[in-house]
């Protein structure tokens, strides 16, 4: 991986990953392209606040209103920049770059968030790129989360894509992010207490248990030599798929070449699948895919371990999943699709 770095017109870091090595002609013309926007300085107003009776953190950021919403494609702020379209990437062409988000939901010492760009390409989605794309992406996540975690007041890394206007998405543009949240996430800290309680219970760890009980059971999706996907036991999302290492690690710098070498095969076709569970004829699935790793420091890090959730809010043809009074109000799931059969539907759709 080549690794170049350089700044925005407002003083914001760009990062550009390209496939060879650093002494490799890799990235011609990166460092070289200025940003030649007369941009404002990034005022952010974020805050995190602390809920007493939940015990969680929640992030104020009123700024956000103002952020770019469904610019057309030839305005598109994470596409190439042009002689007709200056953009958020300065240089002519790219392949993997991240840069820190302008409308931040975390920023200075409330955390950093960053845009993860796949590919040049406006039309293009991640299920589309090639093994060696996809690998690379991995070492921009890998490399992110390494950097991000050695920052002061960072507490765990967030790599993260949000896939579709039904998710939310603003920018069609294929693309995801990292977080650097500044406390430990509510779902993460759960994990932990459930972890540190079945480790006093049994004396055995949490996540292998688990993953043991999958790969031996009837709702495993995609089966590799070093990484295993299956639909949980108690999903909660219409189709969702959990992703392991077969060897557990705390985050994905502890990712082992062979793991590494498997991962694109392994992903990519799971989002193949994923954009075939509702037929020829529907739209593009839309998904979220959520990196979960361990926090950055504390005693339960070595419990934890790191792996990938993907699901989708479509729970039929044309019809989502809302989080309706149960899920948004009390945070109590009801899953209209039953497990066992979402694992059936994403074995039918397997390439052929």
């Amino acid at each position: 991986m080549q690794k170049t770095t350089a700044r925005l017109a407002d003083g914001r870091e760009i990062l550009y990953y390209d496939t060879g090595d650093e002494t490799s002609e890799g990235a011609p013309g990166r460092a070289a392209a200025v940003d030649r926007r007369e941009l404002d300085p990034v005022v952010s107003a974020s805050e995190v606040r602390y809920d007493p009776l939940l015990g969680e953190h929640v992030a104020i950021a009123s700024h956000r209103q103002g952020r770019t919403y469904h610019p057309p494609a030839d305005s598109c702020p994470l596409c190439p920049t042009t002689d007709a379209w200056r953009s958020e990437i300065p240089a002519a062409d790219y392949e993997v770059v991240v840069f820190e988000n302008r409308f931040p939901s975390l920023s200075g010492a409330n955390g950093r968030c960053e845009v993860v760009c796949f590919t040049s390409d406006h039309h293009a989605s991640f299920a589309e790129l090639g093994e060696e794309r996809a690998a690379l992406v991995l070492a921009a996540w890998t490399d992110r989360t390494a950097e991000l975690s050695a920052r002061p007041g960072v507490a765990q890394v967030y790599c993260f894509e949000n896939r579709g206007a039904e998710i939310g998405v603003t920018l069609a543009h294929p693309h995801g992010q990292v977080y650097a949240f500044p406390f430990v996430a509510p779902r993460t800290a759960t994990m932990l207490r459930t972890a540190a309680a079945h480790r006093a219970a049994t004396g055995r760890n949490l996540f292998e248990d688990v993953l043991a009980e999958e790969r031996a059971g009837a709702r495993v999706v995609l089966a590799g030599e070093h990484w295993t996907a299956y639909v949980p036991y108690a999903a909660r999302w219409p189709y969702e798929v959990h992703l392991h290492p077969h060897r557990r690690t705390a985050d994905l710098t502890g990712l082992d070449p062979a793991a590494r070498a498997e991962f694109p095969a392994v992903y990519l076709e799971l989002l193949r699948r994923f954009d075939r569970i509702f037929g020829p004829d529907a739209s593009p699935t839309p998904y979220i895919s959520a990196w979960h790793q361990a926090p950055v420091t504390g005693a339960g890090r070595e419990e934890f371990a790191l792996h990938l959730e993907l699901f989708t809010v479509r729970r039929a043809s044309g019809r989502l999943k809302y989080l309706a009074g149960t899920e948004s109000g009390m945070g109590a799931f009801m899953n209209d699709v039953s497990p066992e059969s979402a694992a059936d539907r994403l074995r039918e759709v397997a390439s052929r």
